[in-house]
């Protein structure tokens, strides 16, 4: 009778958290949509969207500049992160001696812990004048700054979720492999990346999540020049950046005011967007493993 009574309550305490975290989700969403649509009562969605100014000060509210720059910054950090994630996460899991593994793994880890103004604080004094100089600019504080070092926060979460989902892959599918008369790199390209493919996509999408949703790192090393950016040697200012600049002196309930929940909403459905996608292709993959 008391192990009953025990399930039942541990049954309902789990379904309650599970509940609140839903209500917790769903009352930001409100929350942005409800300052949303009190911003576009008062400024045209096209503009929005559209428009390639952001100066509140003139009362011109143009995202266009703010997701391009969140999206070059995003794809640069990708592009460097997702190689170096994966072949570390591959080296560690196929290739490693365990002595070494026993040190390249913790620290990878403490990478994580390390605080991201610490980080934005190295792309300013370390990282910034060795683009400068590299690039003949006054400064380095640029797009490709930013990439950099949301690529080195991304790691820690692309490598630990990588490696877990190849070492999930079962050994049979390696010794089956090697019973063909494949080398061990033709059985990790061609049997184990593949088969952990759903894993690694998963780690990606977080990784994306992490460079999308960074703020300090971002605000501190980019330059945060609300302009159209051109490239990736250009001074941008991503979503999170304006956000967390303009929120603490902007007057309560004015436009800007509005229009700042209005572009919370945007990176909401980016992050979103961005998950979704990561599903799409997660059991895509598994239905490919499956037939």
């Amino acid at each position: 009778m008391n192990r009953e009574i025990t399930d039942k309550i541990f049954k309902w305490i789990f379904r309650i958290t599970g509940l609140l975290v839903i209500a917790v989700l769903a009352g930001i969403f409100l929350m942005l949509v409800y300052n949303s649509i009190a911003f576009f009562t008062e400024t045209s969605p096209m503009d929005f969207i559209s428009g390639s100014q952001w100066n509140p000060s003139f009362h011109q509210y143009g995202i266009l500049p703010l997701v391009v720059s969140t999206t070059i910054v995003t794809f640069g950090a990708m592009l460097i992160a997702i190689p170096l994630g994966i072949g570390t996460a591959t080296f560690l899991s196929e290739y490693c001696p365990p002595k070494l593994k026993a040190v390249l793994k913790p620290a990878i880890e403490m990478l994580a812990a390390v605080p991201s103004v610490a980080i934005g604080f190295l792309g300013i004094v370390l990282l910034g004048p060795e683009i400068a100089d590299l690039t003949n600019q006054s400064n380095g504080l640029n797009a490709i700054n930013g990439a950099i070092l949301l690529a080195i926060m991304a790691l820690p979460t692309i490598i630990t979720v990588s490696e877990d989902a190849i070492n999930a892959v079962p050994h049979t599918y390696r010794e089956a492999s090697l019973g063909i008369g494949a080398d061990r790199w033709e059985t990790v390209r061609k049997i184990v990346i593949p088969a952990a493919a759903p894993g690694i996509i998963a780690a990606v999408m977080l990784g994306v999540g992490r460079a999308i949703g960074e703020t300090m790192t971002v605000l501190m090393a980019t330059g945060n020049a609300a302009a159209f950016p051109k490239g990736f040697f250009d001074s941008v200012r991503t979503i999170t950046a304006t956000i967390a600049i303009e929120m603490g002196e902007v007057p309560y309930n004015t436009t800007h005011y509005y229009a700042l929940y209005a572009i919370a909403a945007v990176l909401f459905f980016m992050t979103l967007i961005a998950n979704l996608l990561g599903e799409f292709f997660v059991n895509k993959f598994r239905k490919f493993q499956a037939m």
